[in-house]
């Protein structure tokens, strides 16, 4: 049950996201440009919360030589408003070196640079996130049988507290994926832990490595280990014949396009399928072209040498781990004759990517206002909103979690910026700052306090 909130706390506020990723920091920054051509009375006040004590996206999977597989110009800003301060090149400029990166004559940056960018934007809206504050739980609060806010409760180190909303915005990305009945361990790792735990090996001269998974990590975990490592083996194991290109050529990358999520969503049921299969190429278990030559050259200069540390087990999987004091006993199955191998390796790191949260996990009852479709999946709408029942008149809005509704982008940069314009649209569209307003005045002035 809601408590009496004191009287000098916040006033309710018109948006409240849950977790700060690349997608929420470029909410962020469409509500800052927002809120900076309106007058005070028009700002819409949001706030951010998240889990993690300071910025970070991916870290563990920030290897040296990695580059983003997607163009600088989708940036968090730039297809919302080519004149944003917040825009990839303005952040050259301020880092000095806007010269170098346009003689350097490449879309694709290092993702460690990108990382950076991240957080340079991320420290101009600082004022809208506490960081270290995980969202524990949303409960409605009801006003003649409809609710009329959420309330948000927030656990720090100074323990939970209640912020009251109009609207949520949840961003709170993917999850590692592991093989079932796989667990991670000191030796079993996903990628996406990889440069966090690596350093603990470097003076321990580590003999094998195991890489499972097919797609651009996987292929950059093995690059990177057999660089890293100069005396160790390290082993890829994968049930195809061989890495499989993306498809990054022009028409293909159409589907990229926020014209592509428009007519996604408008598509039939088994249109959609259609093209998640037609175009599954261009993202998943996919891998540049670049890094599959350069494996393969690899490959073969140590066959010529006669120095083989680079194999590649494929039409394979993995059958069994393993993990005793020292090292990973793993079974390596052939799909074809279905010979089973024994290697101990010191590590095996699986890369075998990531599934959405559950955009309803920390609903509560507030979920079951949600409505799903014939699947079972949440409904979407357009502008990202869940459907909901009539009596829930608070916008819960999804950046992530909506491949099905969205298409291919739904966790993607590709669309981030044009996402959270159409977001903020929707919030002014549906009429925000007047029923804020009416929120406030019969909230009287409540907001957040600790319980």
């Amino acid at each position: 049950m809601s408590q009496v909130l004191p009287a000098d706390a916040p006033l309710v506020h018109d948006l409240i996201g849950i977790g700060f990723g690349p997608s929420n920091v470029a909410m962020a920054i469409a509500l800052s440009e927002h809120n900076a051509r309106v007058g005070r009375h028009e700002a819409i006040t949001a706030h951010f919360f998240e889990q993690q004590p300071r910025f970070g996206w991916h870290r563990g999977m920030l290897i040296d030589d990695a580059t983003m597989q997607v163009s600088f110009l989708k940036d968090l800003v730039t297809l919302r408003n080519p004149a944003s301060q917040f825009s990839f090149l303005c952040y050259l400029k301020s880092r000095g070196r806007l010269i170098d990166f346009i003689n350097h004559k490449n879309l694709f940056p290092l993702r460690v640079e990108f990382h950076d960018y991240f957080e340079w934007a991320a420290a101009q809206v600082d004022d809208m996130v506490s960081y270290g504050h995980e969202v524990v739980g949303v409960a409605p609060v009801v006003r003649d049988g409809a609710v009329e806010y959420l309330e948000v409760t927030v656990r720090s180190g100074e323990g939970l507290v209640v912020h009251r909303a109009r609207n949520l915005v949840i961003g709170t990305g993917l999850r590692p994926l592991m093989p079932e009945g796989v667990e991670r361990g000191e030796r079993v790792w996903h990628n996406s832990e990889l440069l966090a735990k690596v350093d603990a090996l470097e003076d321990t001269s580590p003999s094998r490595f195991i890489v499972v998974g097919a797609g651009q990590s996987a292929a950059e975990n093995v690059a990177y280990l057999h660089r890293r490592f100069p005396r160790a083996e390290v082993c890829a194991v994968f049930s195809r014949y061989g890495y499989s290109p993306a498809d990054d050529s022009s028409f293909a990358n159409r589907i990229f396009d926020p014209a592509a999520v428009d007519e996604y969503f408008a598509a039939p049921e088994n249109v959609k399928r259609r093209l998640m299969d037609y175009h599954g190429n261009t993202n998943y278990s996919v891998v540049d072209i670049d890094l599959i030559d350069d494996l393969y050259r690899q490959m073969y200069q140590e066959k010529v040498l006669g120095t083989e540390r680079l194999r590649f087990l494929n039409v394979s999987r993995l059958t069994d781990v393993k993990e005793t004091q020292g090292l990973v006993r793993a079974t390596v199955k052939s799909l074809v004759t279905g010979e089973e191998t024994l290697l101990d390796a010191d590590v095996v790191v699986f890369a075998t990517g990531y599934s959405p949260a559950d955009p309803l996990g920390l609903l509560g009852e507030v979920a079951d206002r949600c409505l799903r479709d014939d699947e079972g999946r949440v409904r979407v709408e357009r502008d990202y909103r869940i459907a909901t029942d009539p009596g829930l008149r608070c916008g819960i809005y999804l950046q992530g979690g909506t491949e099905h509704t969205h298409g291919i982008t739904s966790s993607l940069l590709s669309n981030t910026a044009i996402r959270v314009g159409e977001i903020l649209d929707s919030l002014l569209d549906r009429g925000l700052k007047s029923a804020s307003d009416e929120a406030r005045a019969v909230a009287d002035g409540t907001g957040g306090t600790a319980r």
